[in-house]
Parts: structure tokens; C-alpha cells; sequence
């Protein structure tokens, strides 16, 4: 389907169909890449309990330089998804041209810096022995392969800005599948152990990543780039940065937020972190409607308020609240009956078994939360008011988490189960803000100009 019929569908046709269309591609691409993580894990943990507490320890460090890439990408999709809504082709085309110059040139940068202070940056995180080798094996080479991540960010919301979530999803089945084959050939084969996930991943999005922009240039498509969109507008590269900064700021801080987490729990011991990460990955594949849900919205969203349609964003933030909360509670449900079970697959050590079980029923009890913020953040983000999803981020780990950790650590004997009674709460504390904000009613504002005094202005 081109974008003009998938533009028409957006606007006018049932919302269900709309919602599903759209999630459905960006669930079964976080479904893939979940099942990845979860076969990365499992060949992680051939090599270790300490290789995989490394790979959930340096994570976040990672995640936070990767933000401001993803901060800006979000910043295209909205901008992009409000000017198709109000027909705006050119402006659409520039902003998606203005994105990839941008986020290469910063990737490139970022990805020099980080690879040079890696073994700094983990001394200041207190990692040490083990951890931090293996930790510093697999973090340069992720900095390194840094260029690849944001090329991959920026087709994917160029893409749902248009309304367009199938073939960001083929492109991505094809680098998770290619990872989960180059896994075991780099670290076994190739015997670099740990360094080799990082390798095999980097690879795969590499060689996708470059194949997915370049067909963004095909004139046989409806949209395409031109060479002249890649040269810098100062006005629109404004208006990206201006909207993307919140997201930024909210990625990176949520970023800095679980890395404070992850010092926090090694406090208590490394079957406890190694719990957290095994937990993670076996809620996120759970959680994936709800954020394919929230990534598809943020497009249906936008393109109806650039449309000037408020009503019909409005009745896709509820029936998007309705379908992900009835399929994470049936989600859940099933994980709650099969916890221990799962945990055993990715480790024998009993008390990763003990603490990665009662982490994983209590974390999935709350998944519907989860969901709601998913879906608060897809509505803020798609309107533009960035800033909103900004707080919605920040709030869930500054405000509420942390906090909660601190206290319930000094005045509470829960032991570890202190982090996890803290992101539950932290969750439903979130919501209740974001609902506030959501009946506010301040998102309803779009964030473009006119694009006809735009185009007017363009001509003089």
C-alpha cells in the first residue's frame, strides 16, 4: 500500500483496523528482535552468569547514547506524520532528508567519544574484575557500530511517520534473523566470546541499515529523498532539534536513571542483577503490543492532528488503551503459571531461579501499567508536545523510582525484592500523572505551521 492510501486509511477508516494494520508489523518486529535478545541471552549464558550480568550492566550506558539519536528520530516521525496528515509532500521529504544528515554526523561522533572513554566511564560505574572486562569487550564495539543504530532509527521513523510499518519490519526480521546465525559463528566459531554478540550485531545492522536508506532515494516510489534534502535547512533543523531535544533529554536521563538502578542492585549481589536481566527479557516480549501499539499510535496521532481531526486521535488513544491492556493481561496471565519454568532455561543457580521468578510474577502483575504509559507517551510523542513525554520519562525513574529505591532501602528489610516493589509503584504512580496531563487536554494543539505559508515562505 503507498503512502497516500495508507495515508487515506489513517484518516478515515475503522480505528481497529487502523491500530491493528499499523501495530501489527511494529509487534511482530519487536517480537523478532525480542526472540533475538532472548537467543543472544541464551548463547550469553553459555559463556557465564558474569556475561550476562555485563550485557545488562552496560546496557543502559549504551541506551544513553543512542538517546539523542532516538530523541530526534521521534522529533521526524511526529513533524513527518503531521505534514502528511495536512498534505504537506515537500515539507515531509525535507524533514526525513534533514534527519538522516543529522543523525549520521552525530552517531559518528558519539561513537569516537564513547569507544575512547569506555574504560573510564566503567570506572565510574564501580565495575571491576570480570564485569568490567567483559562489560568493556562488548561496550566498544557497540560505540563503534554506532553510525548503523541511527541510520536504523532514522529509516524506522521516517517510515511510521508515514504511516508505513511493514517494511521497517522486513528490514528488521532480516537483521535479527541474520544475528541470531552470526551469534554463534563470532563468539564460538570465531572464538571472541562476549565481543563477538557485539560484533554479530553490529554487522547485521550495518549491512540493513545501509539497504534501508538507500531505498529511501528510489524515485519508482510514491516518497523519496533527493540529494537536495540532505542539504542542511537551518529552519527545519531547528525545529527538529527544538522537538527532539525533550525526547532526548527524556531517553538519556531514563538511560543515566538505570544505570544509577544497576548500581543499586548490584548493591545486592550479581544473582540479583542477573534476575533483573533474564526478567527483563521474558516481560519484554509480553510488553512488545503494548509498545507496538504506542509506536503506531504516535503516527495515527499525528497524522490526524495535522489533519485537524482531534476527535478521531482521540478515539485511538481509547481503543489502542482497550486492546493493549486485554492482550497484556491474558500475556500475563500465562507468564505468571510458567514463571519458574522460564527462568530455568536461561540459568541453574538457584538463587537466580528464586529472585528472577518472584521478579518476573510480580513484574508481569503489573504489565497493563506498563501499557498505559506506552500508550501516554505514543499520544504526546505523535502531537509534537515532546516535552510531555519528556516528563512521563523522567517521572518514572526520577521522580517516583529511585526515590522509592532510597527509601525503601533504608527503612524497609525487603532485601531485593526493594528494587521490584519500586518499579511497580513507580509505574502506577507514572500513569496517574500521564492521565492528568492526557485530559488536560494540552497535546490537542498541532505542531506545524500552516504548510501553505510554509510553501509561500519557501518561494520568497
Amino acid at each position: 500500500m503507498d503512502y497516500l492510501k495508507k495515508r487515506e486509511l489513517i484518516l478515515s477508516g475503522p480505528m481497529i483496523q487502523v491500530i491493528l494494520q499499523l501495530s501489527g508489523p511494529v509487534m511482530l518486529t519487536n517480537f523478532i528482535q525480542t526472540l533475538y535478545n532472548l537467543v543472544d541471552t541464551y548463547f550469553v549464558g553459555w559463556l557465564g552468569t558474569t556475561e550476562i550480568a555485563a550485557v545488562q550492566f552496560i546496557w543502559p550506558v549504551i541506551f544513553l547514547m543512542m538517546s539523542i539519536g532516538m530523541g530526534l528520530s521521534m522529533a521526524s516521525t511526529s513533524l513527518i506524520s503531521q505534514y502528511t496528515g495536512a498534505d504537506s509532500h515537500d515539507q515531509a521529504k525535507l524533514v526525513a532528508g534533514q534527519i538522516l544528515s543529522l543523525s549520521t554526523i552525530l552517531s559518528t561522533a558519539i561513537g569516537i567519544l564513547g569507544y575512547l572513554g569506555t574504560g573510564p566511564l566503567l570506572n565510574l560505574l564501580q565495575a571491576s574484575g570480570d564485569l568490567y572486562i567483559h562489560s568493556k569487550a562488548f561496550l566498544e564495539v557497540l560505540f563503534l557500530g554506532m553510525p548503523s543504530m541511527f541510520l536504523m532509527f532514522s529509516y524506522q521513523s521516517i517510515k511510521t511517520g508515514l504511516g508505513d510499518t511493514y517494511t521497517p519490519m522486513k528490514i528488521s526480521a532480516m537483521s535479527a534473523v541474520s544475528n541470531m546465525f552470526l551469534d554463534p559463528l563470532f563468539m564460538f566459531t570465531f572464538g571472541f566470546g562476549l565481543r563477538g554478540a557485539a560484533i554479530a550485531t553490529v554487522l547485521a545492522r550495518a549491512v540493513f541499515g545501509i539497504y534501508a536508506t538507500i531505498t529511501l532515494f528510489d524515485k519508482t516510489n510514491d516518497f523519496y529523498i533527493e540529494v537536495s534534502d540532505l542539504i542542511p535547512d537551518t529552519a527545519v533543523l531547528k525545529r527538529i532539534v527544538k522537538m527532539g531535544l525533550p525526547s532526548s533529554v527524556g531517553q538519556s536521563m531514563t538511560s543515566l536513571g538505570f544505570m544509577i538502578m544497576n548500581i543499586f542492585i548490584v548493591g545486592y549481589g550479581q544473582a540479583t542483577l542477573t534476575s533483573f536481566a533474564i526478567g527483563n527479557r521474558i516481560s519484554g516480549l509480553i510488553l512488545m503490543p503494548a509498545m507496538g501499539v504506542g509506536s503506531a499510535l504516535a503516527s495515527i496521532v499525528g497524522q490526524n492532528i495535522g489533519a485537524d481531526n482531534l476527535k478521531r486521535a482521540k478515539e485511538a488513544v481509547k481503543t489502542s488503551t482497550l486492546v493493549t491492556t486485554a492482550v497484556l493481561v491474558i500475556g500475563g496471565a500465562i507468564i505468571l503459571i510458567t514463571a519458574e519454568n522460564i527462568v530455568r532455561i536461561f540459568s541453574d543457580d538457584p538463587l537466580v531461579i528464586e529472585q528472577g521468578t518472584y521478579y518476573l510474577r510480580l513484574i508481569t502483575a503489573s504489565l497493563p501499567l506498563m501499557g498505559i504509559y506506552q500508550i501516554l507517551v505514543g499520544t504526546f510523542q505523535g502531537s509534537g508536545h515532546t516535552v510531555y513525554a519528556m516528563i512521563m520519562m523522567l517521572g518514572r525513574l526520577w521522580f517516583f523510582r529511585l526515590p522509592l529505591i532510597i527509601l525503601l532501602g533504608k527503612f524497609a528489610n525487603l532485601g531485593s525484592n526493594t528494587v521490584w516493589y519500586s518499579m511497580i509503584t513507580s509505574n502506577f504512580l507514572i500513569c496517574i500523572l500521564g492521565s492528568v496531563i492526557y485530559f488536560s487536554g494540552k497535546w490537542h494543539k498541532k505542531t506545524i505551521d500552516d504548510p501553505i505559508k510554509e510553501q509561500g515562505a519557501m518561494a520568497k
